[in-house]
């Protein structure tokens, strides 16, 4: 049987879980141990390997009793833990990793191992990058949305609800400006937020090389709505190498340009909808103490066509 105490969790993900949370969330990380150790016994898997952590989850490399390679994920169960289950399901492994055992109670998940020490960010051609991300996100795009997701009509509302009050914790008039202007856009888009099961979260960090097709996407953040609502992540992936290398504004409009043909979508909605995550952003920014527009949405925004 598996010891709680040979688990360690990472110290980074110790003081997420503490610093920024509540009696619940000190709760799940000092019962972590036990809980993976019970999962090990339960699923009859022996540890592979050091054990990794994201900003919320634990990931321990495993193998079954097969010997095949596989990745066990603990995350603190929440809305989106749930909606990466009903998407990994319904994807089944075409385009992204594959859920291959989950335990309903802890959320707890055992996917495919995939090469986490290479992502999508070592292709050092940004346009063979980002096709194949492209390639990834149509098929994501493809496959039917199931019951049970949040949709985009709903996310685009309570922005629109949220815009007032954050305005006017702007300081400078040309933020504010702008931020009518990101609303504006989602005001017309609103009626009509789309049908397609977005990954919500595809940059080329979460892309990790593979041995069944050489990329796979990884922890998708699944919601329904019209995909040019998923571009951002993907436009603004890299954003330090492109600011310092000069490049941003041009290397957006290709990357753009590159998705939207792709994906075959409207470009003036695509660019909307793209406004739509920069609004999203901006007020979570402002949820967070911020005064002012954080300068990659601005960047962002410009690079855009315009309505």
């Amino acid at each position: 049987m598996s010891s709680p105490q040979s688990i360690e969790v990472p110290d980074a993900l110790v003081a997420s879980y503490t610093r920024n949370g509540g009696e619940d969330e000190r709760t799940w990380i000092a019962r972590l141990p036990a809980l993976v150790a019970k999962l090990l016994d339960r699923w009859e898997l022996e540890r592979d390997g050091g054990i990794g952590s994201g900003e919320a989850s634990l990931v321990v490399p495993v193998r079954r009793t097969d010997d095949t390679r596989a990745a066990l994920k603990l995350q603190m169960p929440r809305e989106e833990t749930t909606a990466a289950l009903i998407g990994l399901r319904a994807w089944n492994g075409d385009g992204i990793v594959r859920l291959l055992d989950h335990d309903p109670e802890s959320s707890a998940m055992l996917l495919e191992r995939l090469d986490g020490s290479r992502t999508l960010a070592s292709v050092e051609d940004d346009d063979a990058a980002m096709s194949a991300l492209a390639g990834l996100m149509a098929r994501l795009h493809s496959v039917p949305a199931p019951e049970g997701l949040r949709g985009l009509g709903d996310v685009a509302r309570d922005m629109l609800a949220s815009v007032p009050a954050a305005v006017g914790a702007l300081r400078d008039p040309e933020d504010q400006r702008r931020l009518r202007g990101w609303a504006s856009a989602v005001t017309e888009l609103a009626g009509e937020p789309g049908d397609r099961m977005l990954h919500w979260d595809l940059h080329y960090g979460n892309v990790l090389a593979a041995e069944r097709e050489p990329w796979l996407a990884i922890d998708p953040e699944p919601l329904v709505g019209d995909p040019g609502f998923d571009l951002w992540p993907a436009l603004d992936t890299g954003w330090e190498r492109l600011h310092v290398a000069g490049d941003a504004p041009r290397a957006v409009r290709r990357r753009f340009d590159l998705l939207t043909e792709a994906l075959g979508l409207d470009r003036q909605r695509a660019a909307g909808w793209t406004l739509a995550r920069l609004l999203q952003n901006t007020l979570w920014d402002i949820e967070d103490g911020r005064t002012t527009i954080e300068p990659s949405q601005t960047a962002v925004a410009e690079a855009l066509p315009r309505h």
